[in-house]
């Protein structure tokens, strides 16, 4: 049997990555979210106690992690980011393995991972066939971001600027997605990748 092919797809906040995999899903593709899988160990029991060892018993509660909480622990503080990476990305990469190889039928297997080129293509322990680079100019993104949270220019910006730069992320990607355009733009480009693909 043919292996699949397995193309991750990335992007940085308010890029529209999730507007390029929610339309994946509607042509029936595979779309393994690295999110999800993550939001759901970080409620097992292993993570859990670890968790609560490193960060404190009160970022949890009846068993819920509070996320925000966590999240304005690591914002600004490299080294305990490491360490809450050490903690979850090896059950995330074997979880996105098993999806892998649940889906294996598939000709075409898509990988939705916000991080993966900041966290090194081939920390995840697969080797991509292709990498999908959802792409916004920075001011978009700021706009995007301001609508979608609600949140000052100030802040936005501060939350993009955490992040490695979309230019430096071009670097990594074999196809760019330009989404600075609307919805109907994006999908177009989408299916010209997929045409692509598929020959």
């Amino acid at each position: 049997m043919k292996q699949s092919k397995i193309i991750a797809i990335t992007g940085s906040i308010a890029s529209g990555k999730s507007q390029v995999t929610n339309f994946l899903k509607q042509l029936y593709y595979k779309v393994i979210d690295s999110d999800i899988i993550s939001r759901d160990i970080i409620n097992e029991r292993e993570v859990i106690e670890k968790i609560k060892s490193y960060f404190g018993e009160n970022l949890y509660s009846e068993g819920v992690l509070d996320r925000s909480a966590l999240a304005s622990i690591i914002f600004n503080d490299r080294e305990k980011r490491d360490l809450l990476d050490s903690i979850t990305h090896p059950l995330i990469y074997k979880r996105i393995s098993e999806k892998i190889q649940e889906y294996k039928r598939e000709k075409i297997v898509f990988v939705d991972i916000p991080l993966l080129i900041e966290n090194g293509t081939k920390s995840y322990g697969m080797n991509f066939d292709e990498i999908w680079l959802v792409y916004a100019d920075k001011e978009t993104q700021i706009r995007r971001l301001m609508s979608r949270d609600d949140i000052s220019y100030d802040y936005a910006n501060l939350k993009i600027s955490s992040q490695m730069s979309m230019e430096e992320k071009k670097k990594y990607a074999d196809i760019i997605l330009d989404n600075r355009g609307d919805l109907d733009e994006l999908k177009d480009k989408v299916l010209k990748a997929l045409n692509r693909l598929n020959k």
